[in-house]
């Protein structure tokens, strides 16, 4: 039974009837519509006093028709035929409007965000007649058609009013074979200019966020998204008192989203907060476009600098848990299920089948991080038999942990003004002179992932094995990043992180970085705020003899206090 979408409410049995013998319409392929059919649109249009939509394909068969406006009857994008931004969907729609004026910035709107062929809006004349043999006539008033145009600073053309006998000789095959065309040179230039992903960002502020923070973290997504090969093309914001359950933003917002994404070529929308899987496949199916939330761009990056085989394997065990439970909704897309014969079956069993091997992967991969954690206890066990002191190097990411390891030790790791620009911890010996003999004392400086303000839970669980080497250290050396803008809400981060361990960590020293790039004013009330602290220049070598010694004193605190 053919189904009749939107508004039906009231209708009669005979008006239902009478919309779902459009579906047996066939129009020729070459033409926007015939005569006839608008004639017959409009008759029934009259008669139930409604707005009606019918989108055919470019066969000329009726594939949805609907009681509404085109916005109320929009085809979703993902269950479009075809959607991209080098190409039309292949659907034309044709609707029907009480008022006798040109379609509003509402309906052409819709048609943007579903790419459609053309539009084809009939006003009616409030009358007409039907010819006895069946037919209609008199029911239209005039006619606009309305397409998109690949232009940057137009999005949409529509014509003046059209006599309906001169809208229906028009050659639609020639209008959208040049469109696309068109289309298509746009779409490839865009794609030689970037070989990024190119990011529409998109920022809720809720009441429990101040301004400040809400516009750090904003630029501490958009740094991520750099950091994970992206191009951030636009930021679109949204303040509401919580999140959407649905949407996360609200349904204006989210037809925003995907017209700024086709405006300017986005193929990627990323949020700045962790969305539920729902959440997702809702943001996909109205938008079109590929959503990730802050988490996936921060597992992304560490799938990027994963370098041993400890990292490889943490950072899947990851990826893996944060998958499963997103992949509910991923059968249709697998083998298109819908109602009807060879549509029922495969896609849910290959769904749960993937399910089910994902569950064994992670089962595995946590006895291999279990067997890490004892590798790694017993490495530590080795170290304090030696009565070696050991100091975890922690802080918020890209504070200058790797850098200050490398100039105390000569590590030789990796470094770059990147977050998570090292994930692997690297531990290497450090000899200081003894704060109470003054003899050569050696200590063993161990470098851990960058921490980051709401690190996601599911990287806290992969990364205990590594996170241990903090909770297990005799102390830790708390480095910050004095330049950055937000240094005192990451300081707060990173307490509250290890605050959270559960075990908690010795004494920590708190070492201020990047001094060099600093004003005098945010150096003096830093040093009036942390008297205690330290502050050097890892890049420029300054201040770290005076970190030496305050190490030495560390060292010998937290030996004398265990």
């Amino acid at each position: 039974m053919e189904t009749i979408y939107g508004h039906l409410q009231g209708l009669k049995p005979s008006q239902i009837k009478q919309l779902q013998r459009l579906y047996h319409q066939r129009l020729p392929g070459d033409r926007i519509t015939t005569f006839e059919f608008a004639q017959r649109l409009a008759a029934i249009s009259t008669d139930i006093n409604q707005p009606v939509c019918a989108y055919v394909n470019r066969r000329g068969q009726v594939i949805r028709v609907g009681v509404g406006t085109v916005r109320q009857t929009q085809i979703p994008p993902l269950e479009l035929p075809r959607y991209g931004a080098e190409r039309l969907s292949g659907i034309r729609c044709i609707a029907t409007q009480l008022k006798s004026e040109a379609p509003s910035d509402a309906v052409l709107t819709a048609m943007v965000l579903q790419r459609l062929d053309a539009l084809v809006t009939l006003t009616l004349s409030g009358g007409g007649f039907e010819r006895r043999g069946g037919g209609a006539t008199g029911y239209v008033k005039q006619t606009y058609l309305a397409h998109l145009v690949p232009h940057p600073e137009v999005t949409w053309t529509v014509s003046p009013p059209l006599n309906l006998d001169v809208l229906s000789q028009q050659d639609f095959l020639a209008l959208v074979e040049g469109l696309e065309e068109e289309f298509r040179r746009e779409y490839v230039a865009q794609q030689i200019s970037s070989e990024h992903d190119r990011v529409l960002l998109v920022g809720l502020m809720t009441n429990h966020l101040s301004a400040q923070r809400f516009q750090d973290g904003l630029l501490e997504v958009a740094r991520l998204v750099e950091t994970a090969g992206g191009e951030v093309l636009q930021v679109l914001r949204q303040k509401r008192p919580a999140p959407h359950p649905q949407t996360v933003v609200g349904e204006g917002k989210v037809q925003e989203i995907a017209l700024a994404a086709q405006t300017v070529g986005a193929n990627l929308i990323v949020f700045d907060r962790d969305l539920s899987p729902a959440q997702v496949r809702n943001l996909e199916m109205q938008i079109g476009l590929r959503v990730v939330d802050r988490t996936e761009v921060i597992l992304d990056i560490f799938a990027q600098r994963a370098q041993s085989g400890a990292g490889k394997l943490q950072v899947e065990l990851a990826q893996l848990e944060y998958m499963l439970p997103r992949l509910a909704g991923r059968g249709r897309a697998m083998s298109r299920l819908g109602g009807g014969i060879g549509t029922r079956g495969p896609g849910e069993t290959k769904l749960e089948t993937e399910r089910r091997a994902i569950q064994r992967r992670i089962s595995r991969l946590q006895q291999e991080v279990n067997q890490l954690q004892a590798h790694r206890s017993r490495l530590r066990q080795q170290r304090q038999h030696q009565e070696v002191p050991s100091i975890a190097i922690v802080g918020y990411t890209n504070a200058g942990k790797s850098t200050l390891l490398n100039v105390l030790t000569n590590a030789e790791v990796y470094t770059a003004d990147q977050l998570f620009a090292t994930l692997d911890p690297t531990t290497r010996r450090l000899t200081i002179t003894n704060a109470e003999t003054h003899k050569p004392l050696s200590i063993v400086l161990t470098d851990t992932v960058g921490f980051i303000h709401d690190l996601p839970p599911s990287l806290m669980d992969a990364f205990r094995a590594t996170l241990e080497e903090v909770t297990e250290a005799d102390a830790l050396m708390h480095v910050v990043d004095l330049s950055h803008s937000a240094w005192q809400s990451q300081i707060r981060s990173v307490m509250t992180i290890l605050s959270e361990m559960p075990v908690t960590p010795g004494p920590a020293l708190l070492v201020f970085n990047k001094v060099d790039q600093v004003d005098s004013e945010t150096l003096a009330f830093a040093k009036e705020e942390y008297p205690q602290a330290v502050f050097i220049s890892a890049s420029d070598r300054l201040g770290l003899e005076t970190l030496r010694q305050r190490l030495a004193q560390l060292v010998h605190y937290a030996v004398a206090s265990n």
